[in-house]
């Protein structure tokens, strides 16, 4: 029997809209105007009128009904381009939340990663300078807060607009237990290892358009075999991180109870393979973007190449949720109950 691991043609058209979108309206010099506070009014605005910010609500609340395996080919595009629009976050938050201006877009939604402390207030929420509403934990409760964004924010590597928001101030409502957070929370692993893996993707391409262009000794530095074999490993990374992430999708997407069986390779568990998906593609990413950069040379920290965005936003990105390793402790117990 074979298996089929290509995209469906509804997919194949969403990741050609989609790539042709960024490509025309958010080139690399798009993310770089952006910078530092990494937000484009007119680039979200451009996406709204696509329908990308309701594109996986459901069509009864005015949303386009697209499941999660849609969501991560949009979300791969996405990092590709390194957009400076919280999509990722807004995406994620929408996973409980259905309200008519969110869903169309004419709100941004963001996803405070952390419980609010003692104080009630949200710490580096990622999207936080500018969404007009945050989802995210206080006390016992999941809560959605409105109030007006400072449009100023958190100076960070990742050139996301990151900034500190009230959890108890402004028009505040209980969405439900804590309990429901675990939905948003696999969902923004799930579109944030797309991003990555499109990021490792586009890391890679740009290593592979400037080894073959730049000469020394008179012949192309992709020539020289360690050069070769820098990147030999990276189209592994980059299409293993890719069939993790849809995988997840699927798992996230199934309503069968999935399956934690390391003994015989048979992990089908949802949230178990978000974080595995996260992991993996956080780690493809920076394994790409050192790559491109180191084979950049000098010219690979020069703030006209793009390659040193990339760079940053790969390990922006990856520590916003917190240190990777604490991922990884928490999925070998979930693994491996007991050290055993």
């Amino acid at each position: 029997m074979s298996v089929d691991l290509g995209l469906s043609p509804d997919q194949e058209a969403i990741a050609e809209l989609f790539d042709g979108f960024f490509a025309k309206e958010s080139p690399t010099s798009v993310a770089r105007a952006a910078e530092p506070l990494g937000f484009d009014r007119a680039l979200w605005d451009k996406i709204v009128e696509l329908g990308a910010p309701g594109m996986g609500s459901a069509v009864e609340v005015g949303g386009g009904g697209a499941s999660l395996g849609d969501l991560v080919v949009l979300a791969e595009s996405f990092g590709r381009a390194i957009a400076p629009v919280p999509l990722i976050d807004h995406l994620a938050a929408l996973a409980v939340l259905d309200d008519a201006d969110l869903v169309a877009g004419e709100s941004i939604a963001a996803v405070a990663l952390h419980p609010a402390d003692a104080d009630g207030r949200w710490s580096m929420v990622p999207a936080g300078a500018v969404a007009d509403v945050v989802l995210g934990v206080d006390g016992d409760d999941l809560v959605v807060v409105r109030s007006a964004p400072p449009m100023a924010g958190l100076r960070n590597l990742g050139s996301m607009p990151m900034a500190d928001r009230a959890a108890r101030d402004g028009d505040r409502r209980v969405v439900g237990p804590v309990s429901a957070f675990a939905a948003v929370l696999d969902r923004w692993k799930l579109l944030t290892a797309a991003a990555q893996t499109g990021i490792a993707d586009a890391a890679l391409s740009l290593a592979v358009q400037y080894v073959t262009e730049r000469f020394q000794f008179g012949v192309p530095i992709g020539s020289f075999q360690s050069v070769q074999h820098g990147l030999a490993d990276l189209p592994i990374a980059v299409d293993g991180s890719r069939l993790l992430t849809h995988k997840a999708a699927w798992a996230l997407s199934s309503s069968s109870p999935g399956a934690i069986d390391w003994r015989h390779n048979d992990i089908t568990d949802g949230p178990t393979l978000a974080s595995m998906a996260w992991l993996f593609a956080t780690e493809a990413a920076l394994m790409a973007t050192d790559r491109s950069l180191h084979y950049h040379g000098g010219y690979g920290f020069a703030e006209e190449y793009d390659i040193q965005m990339y760079y940053r936003r790969a390990r922006g990105w990856s520590y916003v949720l917190g240190d990777p390793s604490q991922e990884c402790l928490e999925l070998s117990e979930t693994l491996f109950p007991g050290g055993r």
